[in-house]
């Protein structure tokens, strides 16, 4: 080969990939498209009803259910709306096209969907940690403006975070291959295909990773350390017994969150031999479980969610039956 074509091939990368999910299943490959589909509709009905409950119920107006609400609006806006539709497509059309535009940007929401959910456990133990240790100044410590200004620095922080780990993939090359083996364009997906020295992105994506868990942890140990010693002092036998359990349905969404974010990771650098399959395996429990599983959480765990989600279907059930009766006998 000359050393003209040498310099044109060292030059050359992919600006369009192919999105090729779980591609070692080959004959039942459109089978797969049913659970994907379900999970997408579980996601999106469950995360907007309780959106909705939040809005349309005055009870439901302070700041933990607000918070609370956010985080579904994040679930369903930044992340199954962003990652399912095309995951679909790419499980029913054996492959989907994606620009290396359009992969930076799912990367970016990807990531910055992750840190935000985890930005608005932070603002719920905050929440709790003026509820409980400071209960006489809570309404004058979170107000709706203090909130907007929290989540304003939430967002600031996202992409703080996410931005040097997308700017610095983009001027990476492509050359090895224009299929990536992944549902979605994870960082880690992408890089397998670039042709150059990368230790600068791991090294980057490293400590993004180490930083954001750290503060997090640290922030998150201290507030429910002080949350707990200030319950504990509680006299109310019922109080104590409320705060402990709003709590407990806070740190089980933290657990969740967390832990598979944390697996995940590490799945991901020690089984480097593990199959394509394994790893969109591992990405869709990770990514799309936390979203599946929160509003069905904080809708059986909280009363006054409950309570209001039992009004919500017995209104919807008695309109329903006049509407059936009406029918009936028109017929």
């Amino acid at each position: 080969m000359s050393g003209g074509s040498q310099q044109e091939l060292a030059n050359f990368s992919y600006t369009e990939f192919r999105l090729l999910a779980f591609p070692g299943v080959r004959e039942s490959r459109r089978l797969l498209a049913i659970p994907f589909l379900c999970l997408f509709v579980l996601i999106v009905t469950a995360n907007s009803i309780l959106i909705y409950l939040v809005r349309t119920e005055k009870s439901l107006h302070s700041p933990m259910y607000l918070l609370i609400a956010l985080l579904f609006v994040v679930n369903i806006g930044g992340g199954a709306l962003n990652l399912l539709p095309r995951l679909l497509l790419s499980i029913l059309l054996e492959a989907t096209f994606i620009s290396l535009t359009s992969c930076l940007t799912q990367m970016f929401f990807i990531y910055a969907t992750l840190i935000f959910d985890c930005n608005v456990l932070l603002l719920m133990a905050l929440d709790r940690y003026v509820a409980i240790c400071h209960p006489l100044r809570y309404a004058d410590i979170m107000r709706r403006r203090l909130l907007a200004l929290l989540i304003l620095v939430s967002l600031l922080r996202n992409v703080a975070s996410v931005t040097p780990v997308v700017v610095l993939a983009s001027q990476v090359s492509f050359c090895r291959s224009d299929t990536i083996g992944h549902f979605a364009c994870e960082h880690m997906a992408l890089m397998r295909l670039s042709c150059g020295d990368i230790s600068r992105n791991k090294a980057v994506g490293r400590v993004f990773r180490s930083v954001t868990i750290a503060f997090d942890v640290s922030f998150l140990l201290a507030s429910y350390g002080q949350i707990i010693r200030a319950a504990l002092k509680i006299a109310s036998g019922s109080a104590r017994h409320k705060a402990f359990h709003t709590c407990g349905t806070h740190l089980i969404v933290i657990v969740i969150a967390y832990s598979t974010t944390l697996s995940s990771s590490i799945v991901f650098r020690v089984a480097k031999t593990a199959s394509e399959d394994i790893h969109n395996l591992i990405s869709a429990i990770y990514l799309l479980f936390p979203w599946a599983i929160n509003p069905v959480i904080y809708g059986v765990r909280t009363k006054e969610i409950r309570d209001n989600l039992f009004k919500f279907f017995q209104r919807r059930c008695s309109v329903f039956g006049r509407k059936t009766a009406n029918a009936l006998s028109k017929g």
